[in-house]
């Protein structure tokens, strides 16, 4: 019995750096996800920032309501929401309608805000971020399965407050909350039976906190009488392939030091060495990211499956490494030689070949008999001139025997 497929997605926060037309940029994103449905991948989240200059998409919803509008099967998600930015009524009420428009392919991904920078200009304490999530999600889980929901807290204030259209999806569209290394999201999707998505996943205290934050998820639901699937558990981390090793490490010269600018000087996060060593080799080598070939990005997931114990869908983190035709190649080359090992999509075709390999001698014997049978009726009532030699010899059946009977 076959078991159930594994998704395949990205993460789109994005980045651009600062050389490049931003409208033009945006529309390179437009153009990844529709040639991601033509692919066949499942999922595309998109993100939400205000500052730093990098990650261009103020509005998941605007661009899920562009997209959705040029793709056919991909499911769109906000990736993600920072819910401390939004009055939850708001928020709730254009999710549901993109519920209606996309006929049931839009999905929630929440969290507290990435971006410090975001929380400031807006007046909000850094601090109380995860506590502003928490209140929202409160409200916006019920909101968005058609219930009524009266709440109050020191930044928003529901009333009777419900939404005018009954949700399309049921009981609700789907709801994911974003994780790293603490257990603040873990603890929020299990508190509410939601999704998780884990964005770190590859790097060093992401890795080592899977298997940690599900059962925290896990935990924290069966305590709120809650139940969370590994189905619903997304895994992010980079990845940029070719056909050699060599190429992909080529390729990724294109944005990769641009990239790693952004992360050290901006984000803040230790991605590339300090000590002047290849910083290819030091993403590889860490496993927080995989440059290389096909089988470099299966051995990656299955050392994701092996350290979490199991996940529904694998993202990748759109990175703009590479220039735009070998990044479209890379996708292309996950739809083409990753997926069908996760997805179970040539099992049959191997079973057959096998079959008829194993076999050979028996079907090929068949075949010559039958074969044999219509030439030596055509000979019979035709004789043997009209016969090639090499098929008469075959059969036993050349001219000269003819002849000489």
């Amino acid at each position: 019995m076959l078991g159930q497929k594994l998704r395949f997605g990205a993460f789109i926060a994005p980045f651009h750096p600062l050389d490049e037309n931003p409208t033009l940029a945006l529309e390179r994103d437009i153009e990844l996800v529709q040639w991601m449905d033509q692919l066949g991948y499942d999922e595309a989240w998109i993100g939400e920032h205000h500052s730093a200059g990098y990650e261009l998409i103020a509005s998941p919803e605007l661009f899920i309501a562009t997209v959705a509008e040029r793709t056919r099967n991909i499911k769109l998600g906000t990736g993600v929401s920072s819910l401390p930015y939004h009055h939850p009524l708001m928020l709730a009420d254009r999710i549901n309608q993109l519920d209606h428009i996309t006929r049931g392919r839009v999905m929630l991904g929440v969290g507290p805000g990435s971006l410090p920078s975001d929380a400031i200009m807006m007046g909000i304490n850094v601090q109380k971020q995860r506590d502003m999530m928490d209140e929202a999600l409160d409200a916006i889980v019920p909101l968005l399965r058609g219930e009524t929901v009266t709440m109050k807290t020191d930044w928003f204030e529901l009333n009777n407050a419900r939404l005018q259209m009954t949700p399309w999806s049921r009981p609700s569209v789907e709801i994911a909350v974003a994780s790293q290394v603490s257990p603040t999201g873990a603890t929020a999707a299990g508190r509410h039976g939601l999704s998780l998505l884990s964005i770190g996943a590859t790097s060093a205290g992401g890795f080592n906190a899977l298997a940690t934050n599900w059962a925290i998820c896990e935990d924290t639901a069966k305590d709120n009488g809650k139940t969370v699937d590994r189905s619903g558990w997304r895994l992010v981390g980079p990845v940029h392939i070719a056909e050699t090793r060599e190429k992909a490490r080529e390729n990724v010269r294109f944005g990769l030091d641009k990239w790693l600018y952004y992360f050290r000087e901006v984000a803040a996060l230790p991605l590339a060495p300090t000590d002047g060593s290849d910083p290819v080799d030091a993403l590889i080598a860490s496993g927080m990211a995989v440059v290389g070939t096909p089988d470099d990005a299966i051995a990656q997931i299955e050392r994701l499956q092996k350290q979490s114990g199991g996940f529904g869908c694998f993202m990748q983190l759109a990175h703009n490494w590479a220039n735009w035709e070998n990044t479209r190649r890379s996708y292309e080359l996950m739809a083409r030689y990753v997926f069908p090992k996760f997805q179970n999509l040539n099992d049959n075709r191997e079973v057959s070949l096998n079959w008829a390999k194993d076999n050979r001698e028996s079907f090929m014997g068949q075949a010559m008999m039958a074969v044999g049978a219509r030439v030596a009726q055509h000979v019979e009532k035709k004789g043997t001139e009209n016969i090639r030699p090499e098929i008469l010899a075959a059969m036993g059946l050349d001219k000269k025997s003819g002849a000489a009977e």
